[in-house]
């Protein structure tokens, strides 16, 4: 089922942070997220909806400096779409939920699939493997 809130309710809800990220398409400095350099083994939920996104098991050092990571935690997690701000031509992460915008995936990741979910940490929040 489908999260909609409006855009008040989602900055009542939201770190001024997390609303620019998420519902803004905004971006997190490099080297600034609290999940960049995080190690601990569990799940990365949305930070708006709580959904599953990523795992700890898919998770990688990439060295670009944002949490990336090898694939979604299941198909129906993500959704991804053209994105050409900037004049470049990407494709963008936003949660199936909820519509938040994660990030963008970028095809220079490790094989087998050789992609690379680069995701703003400001956009989810992580549950600890019981």
């Amino acid at each position: 089922m489908k999260v909609e809130k409006t855009e008040d309710e989602w900055r009542h809800q939201l770190s001024p942070e997390q609303y620019e990220v998420c519902r803004l398409k905004g971006t997190e400095r490099a080297f600034a997220g609290k999940y960049w350099d995080h190690k601990e083994e569990g799940a990365y939920r949305c930070a708006c909806c709580g959904s599953e996104l990523f795992t700890s098991e898919t998770k990688y050092d990439s060295k670009c400096g944002w949490p990336s990571y090898t694939a979604p935690a299941s198909e129906e997690a993500v959704t991804e779409e053209e994105d050409n701000t900037l004049g470049l031509r990407r494709v963008e992460v936003v949660c199936t939920k909820c519509d938040a915008h994660l990030g963008h995936v970028f095809p220079d990741g490790p094989q087998p699939a050789g992609l690379r979910y680069c995701i703003n940490s400001a956009s989810l929040d992580f549950k600890e493997k019981d």
